[in-house]
């Protein structure tokens, strides 16, 4: 069987959220399948050594003057004929209208189809065009797609409500968590990433980005009241945030000087990220809506004790009695969570272990071999 791998974004820079998913699914299978042959689809740019070789993998650069809708609606069917796929894996959420390689459609949320507009205040202007054009081609690629994979059964049961199945095309396949994440003890490391990136002593962190559903504005509004209640110089750590939209909120929210107490790292590589969570009293991640959650397994991984969220799939992810679990629209609850794990040593002893021993319930290699028998049964029905 001959399997095409959409990887667009995998050669850019700067990767987040699903060109990780993406990429851990290729590294994984490279390690778990030598029989069949796969060709992995991306554009040309800067990252362009971050596929392993295998003698069973090839990868094709792919170019387009139309930008993002181009590729994906035109270079990636054609490419993907002419390869001879059997199937072609699209792995962001879209995929093109019109292909004659039979789909498998990775459909890891469908917030921008229960929600969206491009006059909504929130949100970026390419965030908006974007959930617009996944909202006009979603539903048609969806329902050519031979099989669809998401990542939890919350999205599973969300996606199932708006397109009605009425097969078994649907199911959901957990993301991992990858091995490196894990407590780093290395003084060495450690003393070397936090003069790098210029860390305090004494920091919170917080992986949110300028998306409505990071809930930025209840972390920032929760920070601010909990350094009323304890002004010993706490500080909170972002990574790839914008400078002017932090100091817009903070202005918003009454409390400009507050930047004073924000570091903002800018981008760090996904293999550094472990050395910096594990510097972290606290990791926040009370996001509004998530398809899954990997960041909470991330900070589990690392040892850190971890605030997340009642809503969407996060409680699914996190288990129960390994995570502090609070409402994010409530930013009181985050607050008192944050003073709980201050003042109780022993709870955030507990919440570390435990989150430990949760995060390996969930790895890459696991959902790389799932993703392949899923390959194998669409194999077996089209040539049936």
């Amino acid at each position: 069987m001959k399997i095409g791998i959409e990887g667009q974004r995998l050669f850019r820079k700067k990767k987040h959220g699903m060109d990780m998913v993406a990429l851990e699914l290729i590294k994984n299978l490279q390690a778990i399948d030598g029989k069949n042959e796969y060709v992995i689809f991306v554009r040309p740019d800067e990252d362009n050594t971050c596929i392993p070789k295998a003698p069973n993998f090839r990868v094709v650069e792919l170019s387009s003057r139309f930008g993002y809708p181009g590729w994906e609606q035109i270079e990636l069917p054609r490419a993907a004929f002419r390869e001879g796929c059997d199937v072609l894996h699209c792995t962001s959420n879209t995929g093109p209208i019109f292909c004659k390689v039979p789909l498998v459609t990775t459909l890891h949320d469908i917030i921008y189809l229960e929600s969206i507009s491009i006059f909504k205040k929130e949100g970026t202007w390419y965030q908006k065009l974007g959930n617009m054009y996944r909202r006009y081609f979603v539903p048609p690629v969806i329902k050519k797609s031979k099989k669809v994979i998401t990542v939890s059964n919350y999205e599973k049961h969300r996606i199932n409500k708006y397109f009605g199945f009425k097969d078994d095309r649907l199911t959901a396949i957990h993301n991992g968590v990858g091995a490196h994440f894990k407590k780093v003890t290395d003084t060495a490391l450690l003393s070397s990433v936090k003069k790098k990136y210029s860390l305090p002593d004494n920091y919170f962190f917080f992986l949110g980005n300028t998306d409505p559903k990071k809930n930025t504005i209840g972390v920032l509004r929760a920070f601010s009241k909990f350094n009323e209640i304890y002004p010993d110089r706490n500080h909170l750590v972002m990574l790839d945030y914008d400078e002017s939209e932090l100091k817009r909120i903070l202005a918003s929210i009454g409390n400009p000087g507050l930047r004073s107490l924000i570091h903002l790292t800018g981008y760090v590589p996904n293999q550094i990220l472990p050395a910096i969570i594990s510097q972290a009293r606290i990791f926040l991640y009370p996001s509004l809506r998530e398809s899954f959650g990997i960041p909470i397994l991330e900070g589990m991984a690392c040892g850190v004790p971890v605030i997340t969220s009642n809503t969407s799939s996060m409680p699914e992810v996190a288990g129960e009695g390994t995570a502090l679990i609070i409402d994010p629209f409530n930013p009181d609850e985050i607050v008192n969570a944050m003073q709980r794990l201050i003042e109780d040593q022993m709870l955030a002893k507990v919440l570390s272990e435990k989150g430990v021993e949760r995060a390996k319930d969930f790895s890459w290699e696991s959902m790389a071999r799932h993703v392949l028998d899923l390959y194998e049964n669409v194999y077996e029905e089209i040539k049936s």
